[in-house]
C-alpha cells in the first residue's frame, strides 16, 4: 500500500502528558566589524535578485546592497519611515546571520524578517536602539525570502545600506550532496544518523498527499525545517515524488508494505510459517525497487512492514501466534540481507506500533540497521522500554503526535474524547521533546501527519486539515525549524459545550457554544460540520444546518439518524489557519405526543434474523420501547410486519426507527380482523431517516407492508411506534 492504514485501526492504550510550548528565544543587537563567514556558514544573499520600496536615485538600486562591495555601492531609501530591502535567496534556506553595514543614514529600529513566498513575513530579529556601523545579527529560523524591515531612522535622511549579507547553511546541514552514503555510527548509547558523512537527525512528517501534489507541498515542508518524508508503500508510482523530495532538500523513508499492516484489524493474514510463495514474491517486488531507487538522492533508508507483529494478533492466537511473530520477524531479516546485498548505502529498518515487537526483532532480525515504532500519548515510554530491554541498537519514532483514539477516556456519550487543538499541539511537542531526550538513541522523527483530508481522520491527525494550518502546524515548525516568530497563528477554540448533549431529538435544534480567540485579532469566519463516525461509519464531514445565536453560541440542526455524532467547530482566519473543536452530541428519536399502543403488543412477522450480528432479532423488538433493540427480516423483497392492538383504537401518528437497513417502498395497512386490509399511508422515497407521520384510522391491526428495501440488507427497525 502507498497509503496509511485506517486511524482508527489502533488498540493501543497510553496516557496523554501535556506540555507547552517553549517561549521564543529573545532578540538583542550585537555590534561587530565586518565578520568573516563562520564554519558551516554560507554567504547566501551575494548576487542574488534584491528590491526595495523605495530608492533614493538610480544610482542607489537595492543590487547595489548584495554586490559585496562594502564601501564603493550601496542602497539608499527614500527620506521617510517604514522603508525596506529584500533579498530572494531562490529557495528556502535555514539562517544564521544577518550583517547589516550601515552608511551614514541607518536604522534605528528595523525588524529582520523571512518569507517562503514573499507576502506572508515573520519576524526572526528585531533591533531598537541601532547607532549605525556594523550590525551582525544571530538569526533562527529559514525562509526563501529576507527584509530588512525599517521602523524608524536615525535622522532626516532614509535609510542606506553599503551591504546586507544573509548568512545560513544552504540545506541547514541536514541534506547531503546527492549520493551521500546514509550510515548508523557511534556505540552503545551514541549513535549518530550520518549521511554523506555529516550528522543527520530525523525531522520528518508521514506523507499523505499524491504523489502528485509533491512539488506543490514540499517546499511548504522544507519551509518547516522538515527534512524527511516517510512513506508505506513503495513501487513504480514512487519516483516522481522521489524527484520532488530531493529537489526540495528533503529525503524519503521509503516503506515496504507487508500483511497484515497497520494493526489490528488491518490488512490480510499470511502464513509466515509455511506460506514460501508469498514470501519469495515479497523478496523479489522489494529488490525491484531497492535496485530502482538505490542511487536516488531522495532515499534516506528503507522500513520494511508496518504494525504487523502487534497485527498477527488479529490472525493467530496462543502458540500460533508466537510462531507466526517469530516467523515474520526473521523474514523481515531476509529482507533486511537481501537489500543490504543491493544496496549497503542506505540503512534499513522496521515498523511496529508495540514495543514488545523489539525483542522478537533482537532474536530473529539482527541485519536491520536500527528499529522503528510507532508511538503516540505514551511515546515517552518507548525510551523507558528500550532501557529496560537492554537493547544494542537505536531507533527512529516512525508516528507520534497527539494521543489516538485508542489512548483516550470516552465521553458522556460512550466515544472517545478528542483531544482539543491545544492539546494536539502539545501532544506534538511533547513528542518531539521525548525523542530529542533519548540523545544518542533515538535518531529522529517522521510525526504523524502531513495530509490535507477534512475529515474524522484529517481532523484528528493532521497538522493540516483541508490545507489549513492548525496549531500542530506551528507546533512542528517549532520544533524542528526553531521559530514560529512573525507568523500569523490559528484561532484558538475553547470550552466548547453541546446541548442537549445525550438527547437531540432527529431533524431538531441543538445548541453549540464555544469561546473563540484569535491571537492576531483577525476577523473570524465559521462553519459547523457532523461526522457521522460513530454513527453510521461514515467518516466524511458534512457541513450542518446552524445559525448563530449569540456570541460564540450556534444553533445546529440535528441528523434525522440516530446515533451519536461527532460536531466540529471550524473558525478560518483568512490567512490560510483553522483552529477546530470538536465534541459530541447524541441524536435520538423526537418525542410524539399521546401513547404508544404498540408497546409490548403481541407482534409478528414475515420473517426474522435469528442469529447475525447483535440478533435474534425478533419481531417483539421493535414494540418493546428500547431504541437499543430491532427486528430485522430477511434480505428478500416484500416483508411486512404487524402489531395486534387488542382492540379496535383510534391511531393519529406513527414513528417509524429505522437500522440502516430501511425500506424505500412501503405502505401501512389496517386492519379490523386480521384479515382483510386497507391502506392508510403509502412512500416510494424512503431515505432511511426516522419516519414520523399522521394516519387517521380506528383499527386493532396495524401492518407494515415492505415493497422495496434501501439497500442489499433486509428490513429492520429500532422502534414501530403507534400513537393514538
Amino acid at each position: 500500500m502507498s497509503r496509511p492504514p485506517s486511524l482508527s485501526a489502533r488498540p493501543r492504550r497510553g496516557l496523554l502528558s501535556l506540555l507547552t510550548l517553549g517561549a521564543l528565544v529573545a532578540s538583542s543587537l550585537t555590534l561587530a566589524v565586518p565578520p568573516e563567514a563562520r564554519a558551516a556558514e554560507t554567504l547566501l544573499s551575494q548576487g542574488r535578485p534584491a528590491t526595495a520600496s523605495s530608492q533614493e536615485g538610480d544610482a542607489f538600486t537595492p543590487g547595489a546592497a548584495v554586490d559585496g562591495d562594502t564601501t564603493g555601492t550601496r542602497w539608499a531609501s527614500q527620506w521617510r519611515d517604514g522603508e525596506w530591502i529584500q533579498v530572494d535567496l531562490g529557495s528556502s534556506k535555514n539562517l544564521s546571520r544577518a550583517v547589516l553595514i550601515w552608511e551614514a543614514a541607518y536604522g534605528r529600529s528595523y525588524r529582520i524578517e523571512a518569507s517562503d513566498n514573499g507576502t506572508d513575513w515573520r519576524t526572526l530579529r528585531t533591533v531598537t536602539g541601532g547607532d549605525g556601523g556594523t550590525d551582525d545579527l544571530a538569526l533562527s529560523g529559514s525562509g526563501r525570502y529576507v527584509r530588512m524591515q525599517g521602523v524608524a531612522r536615525s535622522g532626516g535622511y532614509g535609510y542606506s545600506l553599503w551591504e546586507f549579507q544573509v548568512y545560513g547553511d544552504g540545506d541547514g546541514g541536514t541534506t547531503p550532496p546527492p549520493g551521500g552514503a546514509v550510515r548508523v555510527t557511534g556505540s552503545q548509547g551514541n549513535w549518530q544518523l550520518t549521511v554523506g558523512g555529516r550528522p543527520y537527525t530525523v525531522k520528518g512528517l508521514t506523507w499523505g498527499p499524491s504523489v502528485a501534489d509533491g512539488p506543490r507541498h514540499l517546499p511548504g515542508l522544507r519551509s518547516m525545517g522538515v527534512n524527511t518524508i516517510r512513506t508505506w508503500g513503495t513501487d513504480g508510482s514512487t519516483e516522481p515524488l522521489l524527484d520532488s523530495a530531493a529537489a526540495n532538500g528533503i529525503r524519503v523513508i521509503n516503506g515496504f508494505w507487508l500483511q497484515p499492516g497497520g494493526g489490528p484489524g488491518s490488512g490480510g493474514c499470511v502464513d509466515y510459517v509455511t506460506d514460501t510463495a508469498y514470501k519469495n514474491a515479497m523478496l523479489t517486488e522489494f529488490a525491484t525497487w531497492v535496485e530502482a531507487y538505490k542511487s536516488h538522492p531522495g532515499t534516506l533508508m528503507w522500513n520494511v512492514g508496518n504494525e504487523s507483529v502487534l497485527g498477527l494478533q488479529n490472525c493467530y492466537g496462543g502458540t500460533q501466534l508466537e510462531a507466526q511473530r517469530n516467523a515474520y520477524t526473521t523474514f523481515v531479516n531476509d529482507v533486511a540481507k537481501k537489500i543490504h546485498s543491493i544496496d549497503p548505502d542506505h540503512p534499513v529498518t522496521s515498523t511496529d506500533a508495540w514495543t514488545g515487537a523489539w525483542p522478537y526483532y533482537r532474536r530473529n532480525a539482527p541485519d536491520l540497521d536500527l528499529y522503528a515504532m510507532n508511538s503516540y500519548g505514551d511515546i515517552c515510554g518507548v525510551r523507558t522500554a528500550w532501557q529496560q530491554g537492554g537493547y544494542t541498537k537505536p531507533y527512529i519514532i516512525t508516528e507520534g503526535g497527539p494521543a489516538g483514539e485508542w489512548e483516550v477516556p470516552d465521553d458522556a456519550n460512550g466515544i472517545p474524547d478528542e483531544p482539543t487543538d491545544v492539546q494536539k499541539r502539545d501532544g506534538y511537542t511533547r513528542a518531539w521533546d521525548c525523542v530529542t531526550g533519548h540523545a544518542g538513541v533515538a535518531l529522529g522523527a517522521t510525526l504523524f501527519h502531513y495530509g490535507t483530508e477534512h475529515d474524522f481522520g484529517g481532523i484528528w491527525f493532521n497538522i493540516l486539515s483541508g490545507g489549513l494550518k492548525r496549531l500542530s502546524y506551528y507546533a512542528v515548525k517549532q520544533a524542528y525549524a526553531g521559530s514560529t516568530a512573525g507568523d500569523n497563528t490559528p484561532p484558538v477554540i475553547s470550552d466548547m459545550t453541546v446541548a442537549p448533549a445525550s438527547a437531540a431529538p432527529a431533524g431538531g435544534e441543538f445548541t453549540v457554544r464555544a469561546d473563540v480567540r484569535d491571537p492576531d485579532g483577525d476577523p473570524l469566519n465559521y462553519k459547523i460540520f457532523l461526522s457521522g463516525n460513530y454513527a453510521n461509519g461514515d467518516k466524511g464531514l458534512v457541513e450542518a444546518e446552524w445559525r448563530v445565536t449569540g456570541d460564540g453560541t450556534f444553533a445546529v440542526r440535528a441528523p434525522e439518524k440516530l446515533g451519536v455524532w461527532k460536531v466540529y467547530i471550524e473558525a478560518t482566519d483568512g490567512h490560510g489557519n483553522a483552529g477546530v473543536e470538536t465534541s459530541s452530541v447524541k441524536v435520538v428519536a423526537p418525542p410524539v405526543a399521546g401513547t404508544d399502543v404498540a408497546r409490548n403488543k403481541p407482534t409478528t412477522a414475515s420473517s426474522y434474523q435469528a442469529q447475525y450480528g447483535d440478533c435474534p432479532c425478533t419481531p417483539a423488538k421493535a414494540t418493546d420501547g428500547d431504541p437499543g433493540t430491532r427486528w430485522a427480516s430477511d434480505w428478500s423483497d416484500p416483508q411486512w410486519i404487524q402489531v395486534d392492538l387488542g382492540a379496535p383504537t383510534p391511531i393519529r401518528r406513527l414513528q417509524l426507527v429505522w437500522d440502516p437497513a430501511y425500506a424505500k417502498s412501503y405502505e401501512v395497512r389496517v386492519s379490523d380482523d386480521g384479515t382483510n386490509w386497507r391502506t392508510v399511508h403509502t412512500t416510494t422515497t424512503g431515505n432511511g431517516d426516522i419516519d414520523t407521520f399522521d394516519v387517521t384510522a380506528t383499527a386493532r391491526h396495524v401492518r407494515l407492508h415492505l415493497i422495496a428495501r434501501g439497500t442489499g440488507w433486509g428490513y429492520s427497525l429500532h422502534e414501530f411506534g403507534v400513537y393514538s
